[in-house]
């Protein structure tokens, strides 16, 4: 190939490559590659797996090791960007970088030993990774070692490709055929930058440019396969769509797998630099939604037309054509130079059981069992309904499991017809047998032990339960056993029946499951509000699926609700405080001038009761005397009236006289 370099010389791959830059480590893709490379010891792919790490490896979980935050001795330091600023720096990176600069950015990466750009997730990375290895490849005489770079890009790039044999469609592609490959429309921007990256790896010796072309990512959190998993899980539609016919073939990879081609791409610096990265399955997307629906939904899968996929808000475009692609493929030179520590070589059909393990504890998926037991209307169906609604469950009645199973049974044993152009739904029955029932039981004791089981265990009075059934309405009464006769008869086998030894209560006890007892009559309430609140809290939070879109907005728009009239009952409350201070403080201004008028008012008495001696002695001894002297000095009008009067009264002092 003219894209191709000489294998790199053997003093070169003893150095210890250690900083590895990857894009959007919180993105399912290269977050799950990150975690395993941070626990992957550098150049530790070169050496051969003996077949004893092969049987450990099969006995312990692959997400559980690749989820390990402890750090080992010589493995890849993991650095890189994030999608979102408010994303937090994964626990599995020494560093992680948001809302940077180019140039910020390009000193990162000229820090590292080898950079990973991943555009499998996000076309809009598509640009930056043509700039990366552009900016790079300007930088290579500065380089102090040999710097690589690996561009993870998708098989949707070979999507168009023309068959290797027109006789033939089932004869795969692999790496060789790399130059024959024809685009997706809608992935025109990845071959293109496939093609860059090549072309600026061929410039130096001292910077090594990879492709790693892709199968449809699937394991841990689920990737493009959540969608069919959540609908499985929540089980909300009677069968999974398959879009078409179903026969296409689709390539695949578990998402640890494909770590592993990097891991080994990292180690080895193969000669070739265009790679597949795909496992050994050739399934089909009617093998894929089978298995899903048969091992943890309804069973059955139901084909609709393509067209109606678009119809799917879940998948996006990306995901859609990735699904409907039709495309064999084979990693030829992954399988026969790479060691890798498979954890799905045969692909996904033949792991469901291992990928539905890893898939429910990356989601949290624990499945929740609520028995609700006590005499009758206590309550049980209602405080169920809200119960299911919370933790997202089936609410399970023994009188549509019964009739569910006359239905299934009368279409068993019914003639079956079906005629051309029916609508297809698929459903296999297999004969039970010794293995089957062992995996079975296996099943069922390894769920005892991971996943919570809940008794809870309701009761009230007679007399509240006969009053509840009076004061019932008679549209709810009619045509059930609440009727007068057969209420009384079903209370009173109920009490009869768990006087015994042996009951329910006693069976769960037996087994450690200790029921939560809660007295709804005591509670006094009719809603059953506080016996349901009571139950959340012993059983706990959910662990099912977050909240839909729906919901989602619901919830805000409720809270919206809540956070106005709680903001409008605080604007009220402020405003009759304010009211309430104001008459208060008009109140004691009030208080305070009445007060001050009856000080005012004592004072003019006290000071009058105090004057009227003093006038009573002027009036005697001085006014007389004074007056006179006034009017004499009026007559006379002296130059000195003040003097004047003085010796008036001098002269004509009563006493002197």
């Amino acid at each position: 190939m003219a894209e191709e370099e000489e294998t790199a010389a053997p003093t070169e791959k003893v150095i210890r490559i250690q900083r590895v830059f990857i894009n959007l480590l919180d993105s399912y893709s290269s977050g799950n590659i990150g975690k395993f490379l941070s626990n992957c010891v550098v150049g530790a792919s070169l050496e051969e797996i003996t077949e004893e790490e092969e049987e450990e490896d099969e006995n312990k979980s692959s997400t559980l090791e690749a989820s390990s935050t402890k750090v080992k001795e010589g493995t890849f330091q993991i650095v890189g960007t994030l999608s979102k600023p408010a994303s937090p720096r994964p626990d599995f990176a020494v560093e992680a970088y948001s809302a940077i600069s180019r140039e910020d950015l390009l000193m990162r990466l000229l820090e590292c030993d080898v950079i990973i750009y991943n555009i499998t997730e996000s076309s809009q990375q598509v640009e930056e990774a043509i700039w990366a290895v552009s900016a790079l490849s300007e930088e290579v005489s500065h380089f102090e070692k040999r710097k690589i770079f690996i561009l993870l890009s998708t098989v949707m790039t070979w999507a168009r490709s023309k068959a290797l044999d027109p006789e033939d469609s089932e004869v795969p592609f692999t790496e060789e055929d790399y130059r024959r490959r024809k685009s997706h429309p809608n992935f025109l921007d990845h071959i293109n930058a496939e093609k860059m990256v090549l072309k600026f790896g061929r410039k130096n010796r001292k910077f090594a440019t990879y492709v790693v072309a892709a199968g449809l990512q699937y394991g841990a959190e689920g990737g493009m396969l959540h969608t069919f998993f959540k609908m499985a899980w929540l089980g909300e539609i009677p069968a999974l769509p398959v879009f078409g016919d179903g026969t296409n073939v689709i390539p695949t990879i578990h998402v640890l797998d494909l770590a592993g081609v990097i891991q080994n791409v990292i180690d080895h610096t193969p000669k070739p630099h265009y790679l597949v990265a795909v496992d050994e399955s050739v399934h089909t997307l009617e093998d894929i939604v089978k298995c899903i629906s048969k091992n943890t939904g309804p069973g059955k899968i139901q084909k609709i037309p393509r067209e109606n996929a678009y119809l799917t808000k879940d998948l996006t475009q990306d995901c859609l054509d990735h699904l409907l692609v039709n495309l064999r493929m084979e990693a030829l030179f992954v399988k026969e130079n790479f060691n890798i520590r498979w954890a799905a070589q045969t692909g996904f059909v033949e792991n469901i059981n291992s990928i539905l393990k890893e898939y429910k504890q990356s989601r949290g998926l624990m499945p929740v069992k609520i028995c609700i037991l006590g005499p009758p209307a206590v309550g049980k169906s209602s405080i169920a309904e809200e119960l299911a609604k919370y933790y997202k469950l089936h609410h399970i009645q023994l009188k549509d499991v019964i009739s569910e199973a006359i239905a299934k049974l009368e279409t068993i044993v019914a003639p079956k017809d079906i005629g051309e152009g029916e609508e297809e739904v698929e459903e296999e029955e297999e004969e039970e047998n010794v293995e089957d029932a062992q995996e079975l039981l296996d099943g069922i004791k390894e769920s005892m032990e991971q996943n919570a089981e809940f008794v809870c265990a309701l009761d009230a009075s007679d007399e509240f339960l006969k009053e509840r059934v009076i004061n019932l309405p008679e549209r709810i009464v009619a045509g059930t056993h609440y009727s007068q006769d057969r209420f009384l008869r079903a209370l009173s086998n109920y009490r009869d029946i768990n006087i015994e030894d042996e009951t329910v209560f006693n069976y769960f006890d037996e087994i450690e499951i200790h029921p939560i007892h809660i007295d709804v009559g005591k509670l006094e309430d009719a809603q059953n509000r506080l016996a349901i609140k009571q139950l959340i809290k012993e059983i706990g939070e959910p662990r099912n699926y977050g909240l839909t879109d729906e919901e989602k907005a619901e919830e805000e728009r409720k809270a919206a609700e809540e956070r106005l009239a709680r903001e409008a009952a605080e604007e009220a409350e402020g405003e009759h405080q304010e009211a309430v201070e104001m008459a208060e403080k008009i109140a004691r201004w009030e208080e305070w001038n009445k007060r001050l008028e009856e000080v005012k008012r004592e004072e003019r008495e006290l000071l009058e009761a105090q004057s009227i001696p003093l006038r009573n002695y002027l009036m005697t001894y001085v006014m007389p005397t004074l007056i006179q002297g006034l009017n004499e000095c009026c007559n006379v009008r002296p130059e000195d009236p003040v003097d004047f009067l003085a010796e008036y009264l001098f002269k004509n002092n009563p006493e002197a006289q």
